[in-house]
């Protein structure tokens, strides 16, 4: 058994270890998150089987992505790019809405989200473009064009329904053109495109009426509503009306939770926050964790950001350095950003929290995020392993290579 696990279950354990702790913590908040989706359902085991469902199937994609070359994956995310594209303008007219959003498809009974799968190709792609700029400007300018333009097509599909999404995806790819040193010149320049035309966007959502802009563009008068409510949140903390619910709610049970905790199922505001199993989880976890607890999933985003940096170095070619980097960053920015609005400090964004939040998307695509990872980590390990059975090392400690084997 212990020989199949290590021929099998590659990669880095530390990963392996933050990714199965995730999925434990997922089960265990979820079912005590879960209480109105219980009493809608008739039934106490109902969500939560169903969630733990999701949770197997997440770990048998981290396990076969995980044995996946990257190099196919590479192949693969231009397919996934064109297909999500596609969904993404399917999704505009005829989504499924839930929350004044339409961002879902359902395809045999189960939701499914396109903008999770355009996040992924468009990191895979990204970091492809990336890798492949060379010292010639005209070769960096053509590759940043390609990344610029791909990003923006696909932040504009996914912002007109989410632009929480739009704005994190933007950022996680903003950071690897960051690191693949592309000239600060075109960052620099890129960053006042974006700065302007949010200035102009936000100017047009205050001063033009919501009858007059076309329905697309409708939540981006649900995005003013929220920073606007916000600011009154903030002022009249100690009003609780239908507007500000979730906010007030999440940050009651945060402060029940003090530093130890009411324990896990003795949750009380589980009942009076209308999202407690998906956006505001965390507030959950606090509640019945306490500060430690909170603490400790923390660190968890932290450790994968940490060893996905490790790993980076580690890499032979600059492709799977920057998809480490990119697809890690994109989980701890999820992460922090649902952190963020469960403890009231920022309007609420629709983020879940990674591999913990209900949503059966979120969960399947970030366990393709794990694998993608741990495959590059076991490609790592095979690739010294091999090295070093062609390799000797003679008395006066110089190795030699033996070439006919290479």
């Amino acid at each position: 058994m212990e020989t199949l696990l290590r021929k099998y279950l590659k990669g880095d354990a530390t990963l392996w270890l933050v990714f199965i702790v995730l999925c434990i913590l997922s089960a265990i908040e979820m079912y005590s998150a879960s209480s109105t989706l219980a009493y809608k359902a008739a039934s106490h085991t109902a969500p939560m089987i169903r969630h733990v469902e999701f949770l197997i199937g997440g770990i048998v994609i981290v396990f076969l992505v995980h044995l996946v070359p990257y190099k196919i994956i590479r192949i693969l995310s231009y397919f996934g790019l064109l297909l999500s594209f596609f969904l993404l303008i399917f999704v505009l007219f005829k989504g499924k809405s839930e929350n004044d959003a339409s961002r879902w498809l359902v395809i045999l009974g189960i939701q499914f989200q396109p903008s999770e799968l355009a996040k992924l190709s468009v990191i895979i792609v990204a970091a492809d473009f990336i890798s492949r700029i060379k010292d010639s400007e005209k070769n960096e300018w053509m590759y940043f064009r390609n990344t610029v333009i791909m990003l923006g097509v696909i932040s504009v599909l996914i912002l007109l329904e989410n632009l929480s999404t739009a704005m994190i995806l933007f950022l996680v790819v903003f950071i690897m053109m960051y690191i693949g040193r592309i000239s600060l010149k075109y960052l620099g320049l890129l960053t006042v495109a974006i700065l302007i035309a949010g200035a102009l966007g936000f100017t047009a959502f205050k001063t033009i009426p919501k009858s007059v802009m076309p329905a697309m563009f409708d939540r981006g008068y649900t995005w003013i509503a929220r920073l606007d409510r916000n600011k009154e949140v903030h002022v009249n903390k100690y009003v609780i009306n239908d507007a500000n619910l979730q906010e007030q709610h999440g940050r009651i049970a945060i402060a029940r939770g003090g530093v130890f905790g009411v324990l896990p199922g003795n949750s009380i505001e589980r009942d009076f926050l209308p999202q407690a199993y998906s956006d505001f989880i965390y507030a959950i976890i606090v509640e019945e964790m306490g500060l430690i607890g909170g603490i400790f999933v923390m660190l968890l985003y932290l450790i994968l950001l940490f060893r996905a940096g490790k790993i980076a170095t580690k890499c032979s070619s600059v492709f799977p350095a920057l998809l480490v980097i990119g697809l890690s960053l994109m989980i701890v920015i999820q992460a922090l950003v649902s952190m963020v609005v469960s403890s009231g400090s920022g309007p609420v964004t629709g983020q879940p929290l990674p591999m913990i939040s209900r949503g059966g998307t979120s969960i399947l695509i970030t366990s393709i995020y794990f694998g993608i990872i741990l495959g590059i980590t076991r490609q790592i390990k095979d690739d010294q392993a091999s090295m070093s059975e062609t390799t000797e090392i003679p008395d006066d400690g110089i190795p030699v290579v033996d070439l006919e084997n290479l």
